[in-house]
């Protein structure tokens, strides 16, 4: 009686053990699905905030090339030879530089940014750079602030960005670029310093990155046109 009971014992936590691995297998699998099908998710938004961000820095009527597809790639071996990608930050590694142009005239450069240092982890922007060094607008497309104190640095939740349009390297001085709390020019949040500290630096670095490599980059700009007028493909974005 007593070995037919451990032999029913046995069978029952066998039976138990296989059902637990079969459910860790199912929700491993199910959790997996998840990650994939929410990186791929992720990613589109990014694309589709980096679209319409490029439109709201250089309006579509100021354009007339291709915009999304007349650009710089940034992470080559090349590039990373040639310029000081570290003024950028730790930008993704489909970075690229977007050359705005009407009539074949080269207006702005739209540089991708990344300020490693906000409140919670890094935050990426574009930076609209005129040819003359001023900036054209700053947007920002992907962050993890605090919603309703770090998060203020997007252009729907408040006007703040809008304060670098038309500032460059000498408007204001040097020691004008950090937030008010620190002796400069820009607004900081009430309850929220660090965030748009980071994002003020973060476009000062822009600028710099600018300044540093602009004939390298206007000279850049003709051949990318070249590149982008060889390829049929056009990418329309809807705002």
């Amino acid at each position: 009686m007593e070995q037919q009971e451990n032999q029913t014992l046995s069978s029952s936590i066998a039976r138990n053990a296989i059902g637990l691995a079969l459910f860790a297998l199912v929700t491993a699998g199910v959790i997996g699905l998840v990650q994939v099908m929410s990186a791929d998710r992720i990613a589109t938004n990014i694309a589709e905030a980096q679209a319409k961000a490029l439109y709201q820095i250089t309006p579509k009527e100021s354009v007339d090339n291709d915009l999304l597809n007349d650009v710089l790639p940034l992470t080559t071996a090349e590039a990373q030879k040639r310029f000081n990608l570290k003024l950028l930050g730790p930008i993704a590694s489909d970075a690229s530089v977007h050359f705005a142009k009407q009539n074949g005239e080269l207006h702005t450069l739209i540089l991708p940014a990344v300020a490693p240092d906000g409140y919670t982890t890094h935050i990426s922007m574009l930076v609209g750079i005129k040819v003359d060094g001023t900036l054209a607008g700053v947007r920002i497309i992907e962050h993890r602030e605090t919603p309703g104190l770090g998060d203020k640095v997007e252009l729907k939740k408040s006007k703040w960005v809008l304060g670098f349009d038309g500032k460059s390297l000498t408007a204001p001085a040097a020691d004008k670029w950090k937030v008010k709390k620190d002796g400069g020019e820009f607004d900081q949040f009430t309850g929220a310093t660090i965030t748009p500290r980071a994002v003020v630096n973060a476009v000062k670095k822009a600028l710099h990155f600018y300044q540093q490599h602009k004939d390298a980059l206007l000279a850049a700009s003709a051949i990318a046109d070249t590149a982008a007028s060889a390829d049929p493909s056009a990418t329309e974005v809807t705002e």
